[in-house]
């Protein structure tokens, strides 16, 4: 694997299912009693957090104490970035500090990039979310999630996700995740469609290696899993539907458009769902829906993340004498 993990793009179709069959195994250590490896003892992770989250900010903690690293969580609220400082010297405060990686998220784009490339930091970079441009390590739960649910956890092992068809619904305009999934999803041979209004539809999409299309009720019957994403008001300054019951109309996912779906299909959501906007209480809270099972598939393809970038590639035993050599 490259020493950093900014964009999902990044990924061959080797290094991602190394992820997910390493993350296969950490997903086991999860069902133990005590939930602990020694794995990045004695290593520093930052968790370098310039926007609000939830569940990914919990997800690389969680993930970075079960492999027994020392944790330190960074806020920008509440920090000298409120008084003013830059990136830069926020880096090279971590970097005196003697951090062995940096878990960022920046509201943005290219922020962790150029933490990776600037020589301002000597540590791995892992993109916990830019801006609108990439969240890699979702693209990768996601992944994970549907290679468990299509075709299950140990005879997943080794395989993509080639013949799949993967459906992405909402506002993909304003979405990293769905720039992320299209990269990682077409990397492990599945077939994705967008969904989405014509005014949620990013400029240049033709490029991307994906079909677009404006009616969801023709693409949801030959669907696999369907993405439900949240319509993201914060990054909006202007009027991009006419009204939210009109969106739920054409672009949400009730009941009666889940049973439309092929019976092996699943519903995902990167979270936070909106009840009502994009998907139902009922569809939320069925047992097609994963959006829980992505919490926790989170945390060990992290894990799994963390493992591979920190050295984790090389056997543990034999990796302190080849150094020496």
């Amino acid at each position: 694997m490259k020493r950093h993990l900014i964009s999902a793009a990044d990924l061959t179709r080797d290094d991602a299912v190394l992820i997910l069959d390493t993350a296969e195994e950490m997903a086991r250590v999860a069902d133990r009693p005590i939930k602990k490896l020694p794995t990045l003892r004695g290593r520093t992770v930052c968790n370098l957090f310039f926007e609000d989250s939830t569940r990914t900010r919990i997800s690389f903690e969680a993930a970075e104490k079960r492999l027994s690293a020392d944790v330190i969580n960074f806020a920008a609220k509440g920090s000298s970035v409120s008084k003013g400082e830059s990136l830069k010297d926020t880096a090279q405060t971590l970097e005196a500090m003697g951090v062995d990686a940096v878990v960022i998220r920046h509201g943005a784009s290219g922020a962790p990039y150029r933490l990776a490339n600037s020589g301002w930091i000597d540590a791995p970079v892992i993109n916990a979310g830019d801006g609108t441009h990439q969240h890699p390590t979702q693209a990768l739960l996601d992944a994970f999630t549907m290679r468990r649910r299509l075709i299950g956890p140990d005879a997943g092992l080794g395989e993509d996700l080639s013949g799949r068809r993967i459906t992405v619904v909402g506002d993909v305009l304003h979405s990293r995740v769905a720039r992320s999934n299209v990269d990682l999803l077409h990397t492990l041979g599945a077939e994705v469609t967008l969904v989405a209004p014509p005014t949620l539809v990013p400029v240049g999409v033709e490029t991307w290696p994906c079909e677009v299309s404006y009616d969801l009720d023709r693409v949801l019957p030959k669907t696999d899993a369907v993405m439900m994403l949240r319509v993201q008001r914060e990054r909006m300054n202007a009027a991009f539907f006419p009204t939210e019951r009109e969106y739920s109309r054409r672009y949400g996912l009730d009941g009666e458009r889940m049973a439309r779906m092929p019976e092996h299909a699943i519903v995902m959501h990167p979270g936070p769902m909106v009840r009502g906007m994009e998907i139902t209480a009922e569809v939320a809270d069925s047992d097609r829906c994963t959006v829980i099972e992505q919490v926790t598939n989170g945390v060990s393809v992290r894990m799994a993340v963390l493992y591979l970038l920190l050295g984790g590639n090389e056997p543990a035993v034999t990796h302190t004498r080849t150094e020496g050599n």
